[in-house]
């Protein structure tokens, strides 16, 4: 199982790096999460120079993705070169969009009449492309889901993780990195948030 987090130049490390953290606590064959980019080299919004896994294509195939934000999606969207490369489909893989991540996947179509989560900053640029924001940390429709709030990476995480592998599974790797003392608190959240939606899946 292959999931890819799309993260760009400038990207917000809480966004991309948070649910990697997260999904990564799965230990089973097959299971990888990669940091995919357009560049071999990218640098974050407070200056974390990181490699990427694999290339934009590659995260085209993977089984799941998650746009990540940072503070050039608004230029990113209107980069063909970029866009053109991100053939995802929600008939064959699990989507995702954290923040202006959301704004991403709303200009590759994927969205349609799904309405979404995004930050504040986003939210009028994602609502100018006549997708409905909802005033929540998290939503999911079928194989698309959308977060908003950096924060809100770990229930992107958690759906995923719950979808692809189980919600045990995905309990499990919350309560592992959970503060100490609020762990079941941080479990019951997730499951306020994400658990409605999973039972619509």
């Amino acid at each position: 199982m292959h999931i890819a987090i799309l993260t760009f130049d400038q990207f917000n490390e809480l966004d991309s790096l948070i649910a990697l953290g997260v999904l990564n606590r799965i230990k089973q064959p097959g299971w990888r999460v990669s940091i995919a980019s357009p560049e071999p080299q990218i640098c974050s919004m407070n200056g974390v120079v990181m490699q990427r896994h694999i290339s934009l294509e590659e995260a085209s195939r993977a089984d799941a993705v998650i746009a990540g934000s940072g503070m050039k999606t608004r230029e990113i969207v209107e980069d063909p070169g970029i866009m053109q490369q991100l053939q995802l489909d929600p008939t064959r893989q699990l989507i995702a969009g954290q923040c202006s991540g959301t704004l991403l996947l709303a200009r590759l179509g994927l969205l349609g009449q799904v309405p979404a989560c995004t930050d504040l900053t986003t939210r009028p640029w994602v609502e100018e492309g006549g997708v409905e924001v909802l005033n929540q940390p998290f939503f999911a429709a079928g194989n698309l889901a959308t977060a908003g709030g950096c924060l809100a990476s770990k229930y992107l995480a958690f759906w995923l993780i719950a979808r692809l592998v189980g919600r045990t599974q995905a309990e499990e790797a919350l309560h592992y990195v959970a503060p100490v003392g609020e762990k079941e608190a941080y479990v019951s959240r997730a499951l306020h948030q994400v658990g409605p939606y999973l039972e619509r899946a």
